[in-house]
């Protein structure tokens, strides 16, 4: 690790990859929660445009690509809200678009090289300059704050668009704004992720967030965490393996997301396990079984073996001993409502 950071363009690459860990996923989160999970491919072809006009033009890529997928995240949203086309198509007619101008004006460029190319779409450590890292910087930081900001009314869009205008929110300003977001992170990831991959450090980890996470806040937290872990252990890996940091990237992060999906299926079969243990429970317990009752959300919980079991409809559920409040006194004389439902 020592050796690794002595280089400068690998201390250039870890850093871009920290930011491209916290806003991709950041602004993926209400992307999936509008069911757009592939928006983030439409802007990433669009900026290849960009980047080929800034290759034939020798202005820096990173600001042509810039206006280019703003451009077409404004021109998107625009078209949906208008209602003439349908959102999917508006968006396939620029996907198609872009990589196809891209690929066209990029041919006329004399630094247009298939080694160019590759590096902008799937992603290159050492394409990582320092003006390159100041731009992504500061454009990282605007995308946070104004997540951050806009987050209670992206939210309120993204789950329920017509209730947001119902109460008088500017849902297309919002949609704007969202669709902007994702086109600056596009544009802040393409030199680690690459234009065609973007999407799914967007995405990935986000669904696996969705795996871990019991309110939408904590998926929020569970995605940066996981974009962050994936793109610098990526950009890592992709040093020592000789590999696309790109590529790497997404593998683990699908990796993590195969692990989460696993984790949850086998806490799902312990949990059901346990139910139905607790439902063939033989003892009766009541206020006079002997065990330790403690109150929980409204009924009563008998403390057995260090499982709890809550009388339900003439069969027992097992619940959680975390729920508990730690120091808890026993349930000496309920109501009679919890007394009722203390009997078998």
């Amino acid at each position: 690790m020592t050796e690794l950071l002595s280089y400068d363009f690998m201390q250039r690459a870890l850093l871009a990859a920290v930011l491209v860990g916290l806003v991709a996923p950041l602004v993926g989160v209400f992307l999936v929660q509008r069911r757009l999970s592939l928006i983030g491919d439409g802007m990433g072809h669009v900026a290849l445009a960009g980047v080929a006009v800034g290759l034939l033009t020798n202005v820096a890529p990173v600001w042509t690509a810039l206006v280019a997928a703003v451009l077409a995240a404004v021109a998107i949203e625009l078209i949906r809200a208008s209602g003439r086309t349908q959102g999917d198509v508006a968006l396939a007619v620029i996907f198609y678009g872009g990589i196809a101008a891209g690929v066209v004006i990029i041919s006329k460029s004399s630094q247009g090289t298939p080694a160019n190319l590759t590096a902008y779409l799937f992603g290159a450590i050492t394409t990582v300059k320092a003006s390159d890292l100041w731009v992504f910087a500061v454009l990282a930081v605007l995308v946070i704050l104004t997540t951050w900001l806009l987050r209670p009314r992206l939210f309120a869009v993204a789950s329920d668009e017509e209730y947001a205008r119902a109460m008088g929110m500017p849902v297309l300003a919002l949609n704007i704004a969202l669709a902007v977001l994702t086109a600056v992170t596009v544009v802040v990831s393409m030199r680690i992720v690459g234009l065609l991959l973007i999407s799914a450090l967007m995405i990935v980890p986000v669904a696996a967030a969705q795996l871990l996470g019991s309110s939408f806040r904590a998926t929020m937290r569970w995605a940066v965490v996981i974009g962050l872990v994936c793109s610098v252990g990526g950009v890592v890996v992709s040093y020592e393996a000789d590999t696309p940091s790109g590529g790497t990237i997404v593998v683990l992060a699908i990796l993590v997301f195969v692990a989460a999906s696993a984790g949850r299926a086998v806490v799902t079969r312990v949990r059901a396990k346990q139910h139905e243990r607790a439902e063939t429970h033989a003892h009766e317990h009541g206020p006079e079984c002997g065990h330790p009752a403690v109150s929980h959300h409204g009924h009563v919980d008998y403390l057995h073996d260090g499982h709890r079991h809550a009388p339900h409809e003439g069969h027992y559920d097992e619940h959680d001993g975390s729920h508990a409040t730690a120091g808890e006194p026993p349930h000496e004389a309920g109501t009679p409502a919890q007394e009722k439902a203390g009997q078998p």
